[in-house]
């Protein structure tokens, strides 16, 4: 998700922002009520479990980048066993529901070729870069970070490019969707999830006690270091555990009551093909956006459209949580500019381009990837995270800090 372990709100005294928390209301509102209108109460309730999201991921400070880097740079591994923990509980929820032959639910199952492994190493690279994934792209961005905007930007645009160049990548050679579920069954799967998930956790545990004869088990702790837990619940940083909670549970009901797990990044292409539409380009001349889904899209409002509708209610859900904790736009006071301000342009478009060829991001390809038990899940994890060690030495010149 994001670099934000740096910006993770402490619990603290500060009042509630009453501009940004109503702002943040308005928009709920306006917009629910939009979609509400305009579509089906299936799709509002998507927008609110999107929001509910948004707190969980801002307050929870539940950062992919920033797991991944402090493991690499610093040997610590309690945001990386955070979301083993997350994939293994989503596994045990999610695998069961797939596996029950319920019409009109279909996993997060991809092929493995060279698009996965070309895409998701890109994807890796510009997490560092960009300083965040998809998820932790855009609930920086609702939290008013002004770096992570540009990386949005051209994530988008890195999306659209993307997404014309798919058919010639998926050209190239790659196996069929593997889904553990249709090979072993569903006990099957989730063993073989566990097993795994539990040999990358026991890696992580000897990179940090070799390097500090210890390890720190933050993200099982059940109340906050600071403060009550009620304040904590509104206004201060979570426990890794109970953002674990939410986000599981959420990719569950978003599965049930959507028919497919969580998925951001195609909101992206839609976005970004929307607006070459809008000035004038014929979209349906590539071949991606003739295809059923994408075609179907396009010619759609977004307020029909899953992954777009959950990510507006992440984006506002992740304003109300900082406005409540009174730290809105505080990760970014400054206007990028210089390297940094180049660190999000590049990081944005490899982020948007690795996205499209590797069938998702951190949420749509590894999270909801790996709770659907698809192997493509893991050989994207690898390889992603193969990339984000590249993007971790780059990230000097750029003039970020590791």
């Amino acid at each position: 998700m994001s670099q934000v372990a740096s910006a993770a709100p402490p619990v603290r005294e500060a009042g509630v922002d009453r501009f940004v928390v109503g702002l943040a209301l308005i928009g709920m509102v306006v917009l629910g009520g939009l979609i509400y209108l305009e579509t089906a109460p299936f799709l509002l309730a998507l927008f609110v479990i999107g929001g509910l999201l948004g707190v969980a991921l801002y307050h929870g400070a539940f950062g992919f980048t920033a797991g991944w880097r402090n493991l690499v740079t610093k040997k610590r591994g309690a945001g990386m066993r955070a979301q083993l923990l997350l994939f293994a509980l989503t596994a045990l929820i999610m695998v069961p529901l797939l596996g029950s032959g319920r019409e009109g639910m279909i996993g997060a199952v991809a092929p493995v070729g060279t698009s996965l492994v070309v895409g998701s190493f890109l994807f890796g690279i510009g997490m560092q870069l960009g300083g965040g994934c998809g998820s932790g792209t855009l609930f920086t961005v609702g939290a008013g970070n002004l770096r992570m905007l540009v990386t949005l930007l051209f994530f988008i645009i890195g999306a659209v490019v993307g997404s014309l160049h798919l058919p010639w990548w998926l050209d190239l050679p790659a196996v069929d969707p593997i889904s553990l579920i249709d090979s072993v069954g569903v006990t099957g799967a989730i063993a073989i999830q566990w097993l795994g998930l539990g040999a990358v956790a026991l890696w992580v545990n000897r990179i940090e006690r070799r390097a500090h004869g210890e390890i720190e088990h933050g993200e099982l702790r059940l109340l906050p270091t600071e403060g009550r837990a009620w304040r904590a619940l509104f206004t201060g940083r979570w426990p890794f555990l109970w953002a674990i909670l939410v986000l599981a549970v959420g990719n569950a009901l978003t599965l049930v009551i959507g028919g497919s797990p969580w998925g951001i990044t195609f909101a992206f292409n839609l976005w970004g093909a929307k607006a070459l539409q809008a000035v004038g380009v014929d979209m349906g001349q590539f071949e991606f956006w003739s295809w059923a889904y994408p075609a179907q899209a396009l010619s759609d409002s977004v307020l029909v459209n899953i992954p777009s509708v959950m990510n507006f209610g992440l984006l506002l859900g992740a304003m109300l949580a900082a406005g409540m904790a009174s730290r809105f736009n505080e990760a970014s006071r400054q206007k990028p500019q210089g390297r940094p301000f180049l660190a999000a342009v590049v990081g944005g478009l490899l982020l948007g381009y690795g996205a499209r060829l590797g069938f998702g991001c951190n949420i749509g390809a590894l999270f909801s990837g790996l709770a659907s038990a698809s192997v493509h899940a893991w050989v994207w994890f690898a390889c992603a995270f193969a990339g984000s060690l590249v993007g971790i030495r780059l990230r000097p010149w750029f003039r970020l800090a590791n």
